[in-house]
């Protein structure tokens, strides 16, 4: 009985293990970061009278380093945002000006869209600052999902209560963000869709960010282009470079 039992457990596949909510959550970050990676986006803020769309450049390097340039429209070209490790800055070309970004501005809103500042340079880690828990599987536009529950640690710098994350089993990719403030309310959805081949894998290239108190809005990042595990240095996330950088 003993040797059927071991011959049992040798034939069982690795990929049936099972895995905890955070190396889901690990595996779908780092298939979405890279070790680096260099993107071409399209933002466009959709309001229920008008439309606006700001075109731009992204760099970063691990959860430590990122840059974001702004190329359109003309009004905000040359503008830049840099992230290193916990600090973050704003370059205004028109008005020959650097302003340090405090923590105290990572909900607010970046460039007027329903994304914040932390979601776009990613401030907090979904890995490291939050506690992850499975819950019951779901489906999400016919897609079989993981339902991962997370919630902030203690000493964490993280702007949300909460957030649940459903996560595509097959592919391992995000397909539906949920996240609430300290008092358990809804605040945004964001929906991932346009799932494809990009940067040599298959990833959403369309999030739609949603805010619960107004539905009639929302704001759309297309990935235009994507690469990664580029030859990126951490010198390159300097000051000097975010005013140059083109």
């Amino acid at each position: 009985m003993k040797k059927l039992i071991v011959v049992l457990l040798v034939c069982i596949p690795m990929g049936v293990q099972a895995q905890t909510a955070k190396e889901i959550i690990k595996k779908v970050d780092d298939k979405m970061q890279g070790n680096s990676n260099r993107s071409v986006m399209r933002m466009t803020i959709v309001r229920p009278d008008w439309k606006r769309e700001v075109t731009m450049k992204g760099w970063s390097l691990g959860r430590q380093y990122s840059l974001i340039l702004i190329t359109a429209p003309a009004r905000d070209k040359g503008q830049a945002f840099l992230k290193r490790h916990t600090e973050m800055w704003n370059w205004q070309p028109s008005i020959d000006r650097v302003i340090k970004l405090p923590p105290s501005m990572m909900l607010q809103s970046w460039m007027g869209s329903d994304f914040t500042n932390d979601d776009l340079v990613k401030e907090s880690s979904v890995v490291e600052d939050y506690i992850h828990t499975l819950k019951q599987d779901t489906t999400i536009g016919g897609r079989v999902a993981y339902q991962i529950e997370m919630i902030p640690r203690p000493d964490a710098a993280v702007v949300w209560g909460k957030v649940t994350v459903f996560v595509d089993k097959a592919e391992l990719n995000q397909l539906l963000v949920r996240y609430y403030d300290e008092d358990g309310s809804l605040v945004n959805t964001m929906v991932l869709s346009d799932i494809k081949p990009i940067g040599g894998r298959v990833l959403p290239c369309r999030l739609e960010m949603i805010p619960s108190d107004n539905p009639k809005q929302k704001t759309v990042i297309e990935y235009l282009d994507l690469e990664f595990d580029l030859n990126l240095e951490e010198d390159f996330f300097s000051m000097q470079n975010m005013k140059r950088v083109r």
